[in-house]
């Protein structure tokens, strides 16, 4: 059962600035994720601040520089259907259309997608994990088939989210607004390691709020995709992913972006696997090479080393697939 709380609806970018510094505040869109954890008292709001009714936080459109600007509104059913996202930005389509289910797709929303909680049991179950404001991990030593590979510390939950590697991948930012003005993150800025602050995912304040995402233009000859594995075909979170964006020079590879998703607590980008393709054609010897880079300095828990072979795995199809294309 929902707790008791106020709900708001302001027709303003302004309006919606000014109800969320009100202490107590949330702002929610889609709701897929918020009411959950409202219902479960994992989280605790006196006010709920609707952002549907902002139209300039909806919309795709096409920046004068050739980029791409994203409002926060914009469902992820839109994102993965747009003829300007499937055709520059193929890893963001691929990554929109393989969360959750249609259902959740259609209400969904990019801003709250990629602002979501942990999906971790110990964290929306009744435990006072370190992330909830205890001393404990309760996950290191517990039931951890889902949890973290790479990054994890005070806490080893996974970030949930497929859209933010893709968009971590393709160089993105988010545009946050509050009463202190505007501000742009880069994406691989965005998230917040529990090495750094345990106790938040991002770096939106509780005041601020995802306006929007803009994408800069694809370089030239781009190729990306987003391969997702998991327990079933929909509805499941990645229990490991990788997106993937390269720039094409001929036949050689000239820029390199490879972000795994579902193997630590944020969009985990692998540099060493990067590196590995600058300067090369893909071949099969190569991309068996990058695979096996991707997975280096894995730290599996009791119950997940399988997820070190499905992320050679992941990475292997998705640079499999950008060759063919290629």
């Amino acid at each position: 059962m929902l707790p008791t709380f106020t709900y708001v609806k302001p027709t303003t970018l302004e309006h919606a600035v000014r109800e969320l510094a009100t202490p107590g505040a949330r702002a929610c869109s889609g709701g897929t994720d918020l009411l959950g954890c409202l219902r479960d008292r994992v989280l605790k709001a006196d006010k709920l601040v609707s952002l549907n009714g902002l139209a300039e936080l909806r919309g795709i459109s096409e920046l004068p520089n050739g980029g791409l600007r994203i409002g926060a509104l914009s469902t992820l059913s839109e994102i993965a259907s747009h003829t300007l996202i499937t055709t520059r930005y193929h890893a963001l389509s691929a990554a929109a259309g393989a969360a959750a289910s249609p259902q959740l797709r259609n209400q969904g929303t990019i801003g709250g997608n990629l602002c979501q909680r942990p999906r971790c049991w110990y964290y929306r179950g009744d435990f006072p994990c370190a992330r909830k404001g205890g001393d404990t991990c309760f996950a290191k030593e517990g039931e951890n088939q889902l949890h973290a590979i790479f990054g994890g510390d005070v806490c080893v939950m996974v970030h949930p989210s497929d859209t933010a590697p893709a968009l971590t991948a393709l160089d993105a930012s988010v545009r946050l607004v509050g009463p202190r003005g505007s501000r742009t993150v880069a994406l691989d800025a965005f998230f917040v390691l529990p090495s750094k602050d345990y106790t938040r995912e991002t770096v939106v304040e509780p005041d601020e709020l995802v306006a929007d995402i803009v994408l800069p233009p694809p370089p030239a000859a781009a190729l990306s995709t987003y391969r997702k594995l998991r327990s079933r075909g929909a509805w499941d979170f990645a229990l490991t992913g990788a997106a993937v964006a390269l720039g094409m020079h001929g036949k050689k590879v000239e820029r390199a972006r490879i972000v795994l998703s579902g193997v630590a607590p944020v969009p985990w980008r692998v540099e060493l696997a990067e590196r590995e393709l600058v300067g090369h054609e893909l071949s099969e010897a190569l991309i068996e090479r990058v695979a096996q880079r991707a997975s280096e300095h894995a730290s599996p828990l009791s119950a997940n080393a399988y997820k070190v072979a499905l992320v050679r795995g992941a990475v292997a199809e998705a640079l499999s697939e950008l060759r063919a294309k290629g």
